[in-house]
């Protein structure tokens, strides 16, 4: 048992390793499109509404509520509205955060999500971490400090706005957790992509507009798509492999958005970012490498007397 354990716990099937490579070049579409979409006047409130809308489309035709009205049913519908809200401020802060940073400095940023779930699920669901793992938390934030450098004239409100989607994130994901025994999964996607387009509808008089340019149309159209292929991309990995032996390949999605921030907007990260980013991946690869290894003394832990 303790080998097959093991053996269970290292195989990552290449499938769900390419899935969840596939994935992070589609949410690098997704911010490359807000970024260009951005620079050509539109407003990212109204670009982080087109991402919902679009996202609401396609669940509503995959999950045809009309079918199953009970999957959708909702323990509490305020926490869901209060999710998808979370969801929809991570989102228009990454896209108001691409105004002034390059999509390399904005991810870089948002891979510390881990590391502060990390310290907020203490606190929020008692999961308590140990110094190991708080330790890694310290060396992300400081990948965060060599990639804002605040007080060195470099720290801007693009950064704040990153940090802002990041922290958006991270209650997402906590109330995400804290839901999960109460709530279906149909549920939980379908009210997270429909809150906010419900909810923020009222202010696109103030920040819509009407593009007259097909490129515009068709990138203001994909972004639903991105958004809802990346998660159900994420989706299928993790049915075939654990999220703690996927969590190191997420990583690679800093390639796309170098990549696509240099051929598309001639952008490429200085040192720091880089250095910045290295730091922050190190200790949230050290955080998965813990949890694997406490998953693999839980599972090898001798069985009881018969």
């Amino acid at each position: 048992m303790k080998t097959s354990s093991r053996h269970q716990e290292a195989a990552t099937p290449v499938a769900a390793i390419l899935l969840v490579f596939s994935a992070g070049l589609t949410f690098s579409f997704l911010d490359s499109s807000a970024k260009f979409l951005a620079s050509e006047g539109f407003a990212p409130p109204f670009i982080a509404w087109m991402r919902f809308a679009g996202h609401a489309v396609l669940a509503f035709l995959f999950l045809r509520p009309w079918k199953t009205l009970a999957l959708f049913a909702t323990a509490s519908l305020p926490l869901q509205l209060l999710r998808g809200m979370l969801l929809f401020a991570s989102t228009l802060f990454n896209f108001l955060a691409l105004q002034t940073l390059q999509l390399a400095e904005t991810v870089s940023i948002a891979f510390f999500a881990p590391m502060v779930i990390t310290a907020l699920a203490g606190p929020m669901l008692g999961e308590w971490a140990g110094w190991r793992r708080w330790l890694a938390v310290i060396v992300g934030f400081c990948g965060v400090l060599v990639i804002t450098r605040p007080g060195l004239g470099v720290f801007g409100i693009g950064h704040v706005y990153a940090l802002g989607a990041m922290l958006s994130y991270c209650f997402y994901v906590i109330m995400t957790r804290h839901m999960g025994a109460r709530e279906t999964a149909e549920s939980l996607i379908f009210y997270s992509a429909l809150a906010p387009v419900v909810l923020m509808a009222p202010a696109l008089p103030v920040y819509g507009s009407v593009p007259d340019q097909w490129l515009h149309w068709a990138l203001l159209i994909s972004l639903g798509f991105y958004g809802a292929f990346g998660h159900w991309l994420l989706i299928q990995a993790y049915r075939v492999a654990t999220t703690t032996a996927l969590a190191p390949y997420a990583y690679l999605q800093i390639v796309w958005m170098v990549m696509l921030g240099y051929v598309i907007f001639g952008d490429f990260p200085d040192v720091w970012t880089l250095g910045g980013a290295m730091i922050i991946v190190a200790s949230g690869l050290y955080i998965v490498h813990r949890e694997r290894q406490l998953r693999l003394k839980a599972t090898a832990a001798p069985l009881p007397p018969e």
